[in-house]
C-alpha cells in the first residue's frame, strides 16, 4: 500500500533500456531459465544449477526449505486477492516468476497489512510482499504519526511505482476533486496505508486553515472500506491508484464508483526484507533484474494493467 509524503502528480515515465540489469544477468540468460516450478517443489538437491540459475545465491536455510514464506494482505485486488480459493494478482504472479529463476516456491500467508512488518521482524515470514511502499520511514523503522523510531527498519527491493487516488460513488462526487475538497467530509481508507496517513495529515491542514477537519474511518482491509462507501457511509474513499482503478472498473460492473482528480504521491512498491538478511535481499534483486531483462516482468505488469508503473531496473531502497 502506497506510502510517501512528497506530493506530486503521476506522469507516465519514458522507458529506457535496462542496460545495467542486462549486464548483471546476461551470463545467466545464456544458461536459460526453463521450467523450474516442478524442481522447486522437490526440495534441495546436490546440483544447485538444476534448481534455477540463482538458486545458489539464496541463504542456505531457504535452499534447504525450498520455500520463501511471504507475509501479505491478500485482499487488495488487483495486486493480491483470492478468487475461488486461489491467491491471484500481480504480486503472486511476480513471485512465481521470481521463484522460477530462484528455484524455490513462494508461499503466501494472509495477514492484515499493519501487522506485516512486525511479522517479518518476528521471523514469521521471510519477506513481506503486499503493495508495500518503500519509503524512508519504513527503511528506518520510524512511526509516521510520531516521527520517532518505533522499531527495526527493513530493506526493499523495488518492483513497481504507484500513486494514490480518491474515488467516490458514481454520480455523487459532492464536488470532490482534490484532498482540499474533503474538509468537513468523511473518507474511508485501509488502516496503516498512505491513504490513512495522508487523510490524517490533510485533516490537520483543514483545521489549521479554519475549516472543518476530515472524518477518517479506517478499516482492516480495503474491501471493507469500499463496502462502507458503497452503502453511503462516507463521501469518498482513497487507495493506491491500481486498486482504486480496479474497484472503479469492476465493482457493480463499473456502476458503483468513479475516480476523481489526479493521483498523487507516486512512490515505489517494494519487497520488504529484514536488514540482517542481505543475502536474501540481494538474491531477490538479482532475480527481479533477470525477469526484467528476459521480458517476463513486462508481460506480468501488462496482464494486470499497471504498465505505467513498470520499473526498468531492480533497485534497493529507492523510496524517499
Amino acid at each position: 500500500m502506497t506510502a510517501s509524503f512528497t506530493r506530486r502528480r503521476v506522469t507516465t515515465k519514458s522507458r529506457t533500456a535496462a542496460v545495467g540489469a542486462v549486464a548483471v544477468v546476461g551470463a545467466l540468460l545464456l544458461t536459460g531459465c526453463g521450467d523450474q516450478t516442478d524442481k522447486a517443489k522437490q526440495g534441495n538437491s546436490s546440483n544447485a544449477a538444476d534448481k534455477g540459475p540463482l538458486f545458489s545465491k539464496l541463504p542456505q536455510k531457504i535452499q534447504d526449505a525450498g520455500v520463501i514464506k511471504v507475509g501479505s494482505d491478500i485482499n487488495y485486488p488487483p495486486v493480491e486477492f483470492k478468487k475461488n480459493g486461489k491467491v491471484m494478482g500481480l504480486d503472486p504472479d511476480l513471485a512465481n516468476a521470481l521463484g522460477d529463476v530462484l528455484g524455490v516456491r513462494f508461499e503466501f500467508n494472509n495477514a492484515t497489512f499493519d501487522t506485516l512488518l512486525s511479522g517479518l521482524r518476528s521471523q514469521r515470514y521471510d519477506i513481506a510482499m503486499s503493495a508495500m511502499t518503500d519509503n524512508k520511514g519504513r527503511q528506518e523503522g520510524v512511526d509516521p504519526d510520531t516521527g520517532k523510531k518505533a522499531g527495526e527498519g527493513v530493506d526493499f527491493v523495488d518492483y513497481l511505482t504507484a500513486g494514490v487516488s480518491i474515488y467516490t460513488r458514481k454520480g455523487d462526487d459532492q464536488g470532490i476533486k482534490t484532498w482540499d475538497d474533503l474538509c468537513g467530509k468523511k473518507i474511508v481508507v485501509q488502516r496503516g496505508t498512505v491513504s490513512h496517513d495522508l487523510a490524517k495529515a490533510e485533516s490537520k491542514k483543514c483545521e489549521k486553515s479554519g475549516k472543518k477537519k476530515i472524518a477518517v474511518e479506517a478499516f482492516g482491509n480495503d474491501t471493507e472500506a469500499q463496502t462502507r462507501l458503497r452503502g453511503g457511509g462516507a463521501a469518498a474513499g482513497s487507495s493506491d491508484f491500481p486498486v482504486a482503478a480496479y474497484a472503479v472498473k469492476t465493482s457493480g460492473g463499473g456502476k458503483d464508483f468513479q475516480m476523481v482528480g489526479d493521483q498523487v504521491d507516486a512512490a515505489p512498491y517494494g519487497i520488504a526484507v529484514s536488514k540482517d538478511n542481505t543475502e536474501l535481499r540481494d538474491a531477490l534483486q538479482q532475480a527481479l533484474a533477470l525477469i526484467i531483462a528476459n521480458g517476463e516482468y513486462d508481460k506480468l505488469v501488462a496482464k494486470w494493467g499497471v504498465k505505467d508503473g513498470a520499473v526498468t531496473k531492480a533497485i534497493i531502497n529507492g523510496g524517499k
